[in-house]
C-alpha cells in the first residue's frame, strides 16, 4: 500500500466474492418478522465503541475521497443498526459496489460499506479527472 491507499488489486481482492458470500446461520437466527434489536446484542459501551470506529472510518474515507476527487466531501454521521443479510441484498440488489472488512481483534463480525452502482460510477467518473455529470456518465458506461 503506498501512502495508505489501497491499489486496484488490493480493492479487487477485498471485493472477492462479496455478493457470493453465505454465511452459516445458526438456529438462534431471528424470526422474519422480529425486527433486530442493538440492546439485544451489544452492550452500551460495545455500541459507543462501534459509533467511534464508525465515525472514524468515514472520516478517513471522507479525507481520502476528497484527496482522490480533490472536491470536498461531506459525509454525514453513521448511525449504528442492525439487520439481517436478506434485507441488505433487498436493499442494495446487485449489482452493487461493496467494500467488506472483517474485524480482526476485539468484535466478530463485519464492516460493510454498500454503495449504489450510480453512486460508484460518479466517484469514478470524478476520479478519473470528470464532472459527475449524466452525459459523462454514459460515456464511461459505454466504454
Amino acid at each position: 500500500m503506498n501512502d495508505d491507499m489501497l491499489s486496484q488489486d488490493e480493492i479487487n481482492e477485498l471485493l472477492k466474492g462479496v455478493s457470493g458470500d453465505t454465511d452459516e446461520q445458526s438456529d438462534e437466527q431471528p424470526k422474519e418478522t422480529e425486527p433486530l434489536q442493538l440492546a439485544d446484542y451489544l452492550s452500551d459501551i460495545e455500541k459507543d465503541a462501534l459509533g467511534e470506529i464508525g465515525n472514524i472510518s468515514f472520516g478517513s474515507a471522507a479525507t481520502a475521497l476528497s484527496t482522490l476527487l480533490n472536491q470536498k466531501v461531506d459525509i454525514t454521521t453513521p448511525q449504528l443498526s442492525m439487520i439481517q443479510r436478506r434485507e441488505l441484498e433487498q436493499e442494495f440488489p446487485q449489482p452493487h459496489v461493496a467494500v467488506h472488512v472483517e474485524y480482526t481483534e476485539g468484535f466478530q463480525g463485519i464492516n460493510l460499506l454498500v454503495i449504489q452502482t450510480r453512486d460508484a460510477a460518479i466517484i469514478a467518473d470524478l476520479m478519473l479527472g470528470g464532472d459527475g455529470t449524466e452525459l459523462r456518465l454514459n460515456l464511461v458506461r459505454c466504454m
